[in-house]
């Protein structure tokens, strides 16, 4: 299973490299590559300044509030001892100040690492399903997973920006049938790569489950933790995660979509208990997953994967 989804993320960066080639050789053959690198050295120092401001804006739009090992001391312990055992060092370990039941990583470097649960979270899960989401965003941190959409994300960003210079940016009496052309083109291939993107941000999340695992997290925990994330997103008034929801590709699971997955989780808690447990994970490991054509298509235009097939994949990793 995990080498599969290797191979996944190898073809991607294949793929996407290979973008990268046609870029250079199809339009720098017609403007001259000087001009096409141009794009690509703006988008770079654009990926740069991201990287260096976003967690300022991440800090502002969640109201993220750094707390000490005094206030939390169970928190501290749990992030502690599983970084240790990820080899990476300590984040730093922050607050959200929002009703939405969630947790996020962010940070410039490893050494730059915050980790951050909102207050709604807190008030959800019990310390195993809490643990079990401290390791999948720390997971995060140690793949480096801001750094790599980050780099996915300057193609489309080249992409877009050729799109509008060779269909928009020339004079009318400069402008032709070849410019307009590479400029469609460059439009088709932007809207391919988007997609590319958001595959690899789904890849993404699937390994720091498989991480949250390995650093001895139950499956059945993350499970259950996921489970109360859709239940607990889907109760709140859609106002509430409206100014988050540019950044939901950080959170766990996308709230925006808790609503629609609601239909698909109602049935895996047998009990009713309000938690997947042991069994019930076990349960789901001998059904089989079909997803209709509307949820797979909200899932090709998702930051996450569907969460019927996450929990679905969980139940398996016990088994491994």
């Amino acid at each position: 299973m995990v080498f599969s989804l290797h191979m996944r993320l190898m073809v991607l960066l294949t793929i996407m490299f290979a973008l990268v080639y046609a870029i250079i050789s199809v339009i720098g053959a017609y403007l001259g590559v000087n001009n096409v690198l141009m794009f690509f050295i703006a988008a770079i120092l654009v990926m740069l300044i991201q990287l260096m401001v976003s967690p300022f804006l991440i800090e502002t739009t969640m109201r993220v509030r750094y707390v000490s090992r005094e206030e939390y001391p169970g928190l501290f312990q749990m992030v502690e001892s599983m970084a240790s055992a990820a080899n990476i060092p300590m984040p730093r370990i922050g607050i959200a100040e929002l009703d939405l039941p969630n947790a996020f990583a962010f940070g410039r470097s490893l050494k730059d690492g915050r980790v951050c649960v909102t207050r709604g979270l807190l008030n959800l899960l019990n310390e195993g399903e809490l643990r079990a989401v401290l390791g999948h965003e720390l997971s995060h941190l140690k793949n480096r997973d801001v750094l790599t959409i980050s780099i996915l994300s300057v193609i489309p960003m080249v992409l877009y920006w050729l799109y509008l210079n060779f269909v928009f940016g020339y004079r009318r009496r400069e402008r032709n049938s070849n410019t307009v052309l590479i400029g469609l083109a460059a439009f088709i291939f932007y809207l391919i790569s988007s997609l590319l993107v958001l595959y690899g941000s789904r890849i993404r999340e699937y390994f720091a489950d498989i991480g949250s695992v390995k650093l001895g997290n139950k499956p059945s925990n993350l499970a259950s933790a996921l489970f109360k994330l859709v239940y607990g997103a889907a109760r709140l008034e859609r106002e509430k995660f409206y100014e988050v929801e540019g950044l939901k590709a950080f959170f766990a699971s996308d709230p925006s979509r808790a609503k629609q997955e609601l239909f698909d989780l109602k049935e895996l808690d047998l009990n009713r208990s309000g938690s997947i447990e042991p069994s019930e994970l076990e349960a789901i490991r001998q059904k089989q997953v079909r997803l209709s054509f509307t949820e797979k298509m909200l899932e090709l235009y998702s930051t996450h994967p569907n969460m019927l097939k996450r929990i679905k994949r969980l139940s398996l990793y016990r088994y491994q």
